[in-house]
């Protein structure tokens, strides 16, 4: 798969370094273009760097990787992304964790959808970057479950593949009505973490969360 990548940051490498090493073609793209061809070379795998326009032309996945208070310049330079697959992986909050910077509107990953009439799936904003450096992110034996949100099936799909080439597990999200959820997800957790709380703690195994809901995660047979 050919993925550009909006971004020179720490989430940025980490995804993308995975995703070379697994032999999808990886282009880097920074508002300064030295920046992602020196994080291209760190990468390796055929990795290239270049300009946000050079990263997204062409591209079968775009990553949305930089701090969302970049997100609009980063896009306007990145060119045309209508009807391109396009993973949004920012968050619009900030300490102390008490409310969205997207609060009374729209979600972040719908703004981005708005703006460019992209295929946004929301993806990969609930672990800090160290995370997505592992090989593979699992835990007690369990491979980390990634939520996605999205409205449209072959991005879906396309975006489930990378997660899997983490070593990670899909978990369908919802629509990307619900990426707003996400994100508020994300602070709340990040500001429980910040607070010294293990917010793994609060959640029951399935089997002692009530009802019995169909789950999609896991295939059957």
């Amino acid at each position: 798969m050919r993925i550009g990548v909006l971004g020179a940051g720490d989430m940025a490498d980490a995804l993308a370094t995975q995703w070379a090493r697994k032999g999808h073609e990886v282009r880097i793209g920074a508002r300064t273009p030295a920046k992602a061809v020196a994080l291209a070379e760190r990468i390796g795998n055929g990795a290239a760097g270049g300009t946000l326009r050079e990263a997204a032309v062409d591209a079968d996945a775009v990553l949305l990787a930089v701090w969302h208070e970049g997100v609009p310049d980063v896009l306007r330079a990145a060119g045309p992304l209508d009807g391109r697959v396009l993973i949004d992986c920012t968050n619009p909050m900030e300490p102390p964790f008490e409310r969205l910077k997207t609060a009374g509107g729209p979600s972040a990953a719908r703004r981005v959808a708005d703006a460019t009439g992209a295929r946004v799936v929301k993806a990969f904003n609930l672990c800090h970057e160290s995370v997505w450096r592992m090989e593979p992110p699992e835990f007690g034996g369990r491979p980390l479950g990634v939520p996605l949100c999205g409205d449209d099936a072959e991005a879906l799909a396309a975006v489930r593949t990378l997660v899997a080439d983490l070593g990670c597990v899909p978990m369908d999200g919802g629509s990307l009505e619900r990426a707003g959820l996400l994100e508020a997800a994300a602070a709340f957790v990040v500001g429980l973490w910040v607070a010294g709380e293990d917010p793994s703690a609060m959640l029951p195994p399935p089997a002692f969360a009530g009802g019995d809901p169909r789950r999609t995660s896991v295939s059957e047979g």
